[in-house]
This record gives C-alpha cells, structure tokens and sequence, in this order.
C-alpha cells in the first residue's frame, strides 16, 4: 500500500497484519483519484471517509491537501493505527473516530463534499449505506458519495445512483445530483 499522490506520493505503509482490512488497491485508488481531481479542488473539501481502516483514501485526500477529513472506523487496532500516521506525519487535516459507522451515521449533522465508503465486501448491510447517507442529507449540493464494494454487486437501486465504474473485482458506485 502506497500514496500515489501529493506531499507523501510514494511513501509506502505497513499496517499490521492482524488488521481487518482490505485496502483499496493502488489501480484502483489512482482512477479514483483522478476523477476526483477533475471535479474538485482538494484544498477546499470535507471528506468523510467510512470504513477507513488503515487510512488508506483518508491519507490519500491528505497527502493532496484537503483540509478536513474524518475516518470512521469501528475496529480498535486501525483507528490506533492511523493515529500513529497522522502524528508521525504531522497530517491534522485527519479526524480519526472509533465508532460503528451506521451509528455515527444516525447521529452525524454535517455536509461533506466528499463520502466516502469502503465496507467489507460481505457486509450485509452493503445495500443500506447510500440511503443511510444521502436520506440523511449529509452531501453538499454539488458533492459524491462513492461506494466502494465488489463488482458483482449492484447499487443502483438509490434514485441519486450515477454510475459504476469497474477495476477488476473491485467496483465504485457514484451517487449525486450532478452527472461526473
């Protein structure tokens, strides 16, 4: 795993083993990436990253210059983790929070520009999070939410649904109100 972009391109991270994560891939993350950068200027958006993880995206977002980024995570080991790498490298734009993301969902009240979700592929609640964030208003008007899940599956059964865009077994489900 690696940063393919900004001030840390190419520092590359080592999480440990026992973490309960599946990083979004490089490829993957690069085509991710370079969407969003035609969209958005990175230097004036607020990221909502759930299901970080490792920190992989929020670090990405990061390491580009985005100002305010919040990590939701319920595991114990990867919200210490990616505390460690916004200490080490001096990285405040990130906000990590230990907390069950449908739960902070119930409860978050503020307008991201960005959402991003990255769940574990078998959660069976996969199908529930674009309703969960975009019934609750939580995108600004011109902002995403993008699902990352496996290729297989389909999420287009939300009426903001934009496209899907495939990266091997890997998927991004786009939701908003303004075409890509």
């Amino acid at each position: 795993m690696r940063i393919i972009g900004g001030r840390l391109k190419g520092l590359r991270l080592h999480p440990p083993a026992n973490l309960p994560v599946r990083p979004t891939t490089d490829q993957a993350k690069e085509a991710l990436f370079n969407i969003l950068y035609n969209q958005f200027n990175f230097e004036n958006v607020k990221v909502l990253d759930l299901f970080s993880g490792t920190g992989n995206i929020s670090l990405e977002f990061a390491s580009r210059g985005v100002p305010e980024i919040c990590s939701v995570d319920r595991d114990f080991g990867s919200i210490n983790y990616l505390k460690s790498l916004v200490k080490q490298y001096e990285l405040s734009a990130i906000a990590p929070v230990k907390s069950d993301v449908f739960k902070y969902l119930e409860l978050e009240t503020g307008k991201f520009d960005l959402i991003f979700a990255d769940p574990p592929y078998d959660l069976p609640q996969i199908n529930t999070i674009a309703a969960k964030v975009l019934d609750r208003n939580l995108l600004q008007p011109e902002g995403y939410l993008i699902i990352e899940h496996p290729s297989l599956k389909k999420l287009d059964n939300h009426p903001l649904f934009l496209e899907q865009r495939k990266y091997g077994s890997s998927s991004f489900s786009f939701f908003g109100k303004n075409a890509l």
